[in-house]
Order: structure tokens, then C-alpha cells, then sequence
């Protein structure tokens, strides 16, 4: 199956992050926050979204940061999505 976002919306998954802190302490999961770095899946086309032209500049395969409450999450063939706006991200991060 193949998620096709619409006008301005973007298809990320979150990434793994470590789940011991530095020290060595394993944290449960009921302790740890929700991700906020995630991988761009999929991107819209953009085009005229509130009467405003708006024009997609992140692509598949970029990593960025994004607003902590932002989107909706789903649950697709056993893997979890979150479906954001463009205006939720906060930043690209180049490695």
C-alpha cells in the first residue's frame, strides 16, 4: 500500500531513538516522550491550501524535526504513521 498525501500534508515516521540514558539507566516505555525527529515518507503537491500558494520544500528521506503535538497518528499494515502539515516542521537535520 502507497500513502499519496494531499496539498500540503506530510507522511513521516518516527524514528528509534536509544532507550538508555547516558548513564546506563533503561527507561520504560511509559516514561519515554514522543518522538519529535522523524523521516519524511511521502510529500503532497502542494498548490493553493487557505487561499494561500503554498510550495512543498522538503522531499522523501529527509529528516526533521517537528511540533510536538502535531498531526495524526495511524496504524497502516502494522506500521505507524503520522500525517503533519509542512508548517508543523520545525527544522531539517543534515548529517
Amino acid at each position: 500500500m502507497k500513502l499519496v498525501p494531499l496539498f500540503d500534508r506530510i507522511v513521516i515516521q518516527h524514528i528509534e531513538t536509544n532507550e538508555t540514558t547516558a548513564s546506563g539507566i533503561i527507561l520504560p516505555s511509559s516514561a519515554k516522550e514522543k518522538p519529535q525527529m522523524a523521516k519524511i515518507i511521502a510529500v503532497g503537491e502542494g498548490g493553493v491550501v487557505d487561499g494561500k500558494e503554498i510550495k512543498i520544500i522538503v522531499k522523501p528521506g529527509d529528516v526533521i524535526l517537528y511540533s510536538k503535538y502535531a498531526g495524526s497518528e495511524f496504524k497502516i499494515e502494522g506500521e505507524e504513521y503520522v500525517i503533519i502539515r509542512q508548517s508543523d516542521i520545525l527544522a531539517k537535520v543534515e548529517q
